[in-house]
């Protein structure tokens, strides 16, 4: 099926609330063009300069495309931050203070505030990113996030162990559901409402557990080669 019939499909199996993010790392603008023309336009990548490359390429076109929301969803480092602060519209992985607080010193140098999820580690494998649980507790108990100017805490975001036990995956799901609803209860509020977790292969248990964001690209792209 084409782009636009595969955004379809899916947006038809998505619950209401439930943010698709098309996940357009290493896809050429063509295929960003093609997904936005099907109404698209939440797109996820991984690497900031393809980010930044993709969206210079498009913002350049004689009619550019109209209201992409561009989402950092890989492991960022602190000194590539300053490549997409200027118009990245979330970033899911924020992994670690210094990183929180990278962000948020450019953000406030670009007169922006940046949407940002907190990655939690839930998956059993070394490869995997995120907070250990008892160290994010440490961090904001500690007061220093309220300080952060340049971002707004909305959510987490996780990744589960790429595995064919769904029961696993599952399990992990739903600790990530936990781990939001507390951090909302205790921390942040109403606005902390996006859970991000759940990509082509295992969305539906994502979403079974709670998921209001999920990061699909094989299926709208087509497998990676």
């Amino acid at each position: 099926m084409s782009i636009a019939k595969n955004i379809a499909a899916l947006r038809a199996a998505l619950p209401a609330g439930v943010t698709l993010v098309a996940v357009s790392k290493t896809r050429p603008a063509d295929d960003v063009m093609e997904a936005w023309r099907a109404g698209q336009l939440d797109f996820g990548e991984n690497r900031p300069q393809e980010m930044a490359a993709k969206q210079a390429a498009l913002a350049a076109l004689p009619s550019p495309p109209v209201g992409i929301r561009w989402h950092q969803i890989g492991h960022l480092q602190t000194n590539k931050v300053r490549l997409i602060i200027p118009f990245v519209a979330m970033i899911h992985s924020v992994d670690s203070a210094r990183l929180a607080c990278e962000i948020s010193r450019r953000a406030v140098e670009a007169g922006r505030v940046v949407d940002v999820l907190l990655e939690i580690l839930v998956a059993r494998e070394e490869s995997k990113e995120g907070w250990a649980w008892d160290e994010l507790l440490a961090w904001l108990d500690g007061g220093q996030c309220r300080s952060l100017a340049g971002v707004r805490f909305r959510g987490v975001m996780g990744v589960a162990t790429f595995t064919d036990d769904e029961s696993m995956v599952r399990a992990e799901f739903e600790a990530l559901a936990a781990m939001h609803a507390e951090l909302r209860e205790r921390f942040f509020g109403a606005q902390f409402d996006t859970l991000s977790m759940g990509m082509s292969d295992d969305y539906p248990l994502a979403l079974d557990a709670g998921s209001t964001m999920v990061r699909i690209g094989s299926m709208i792209f087509g497998r990676r080669f």
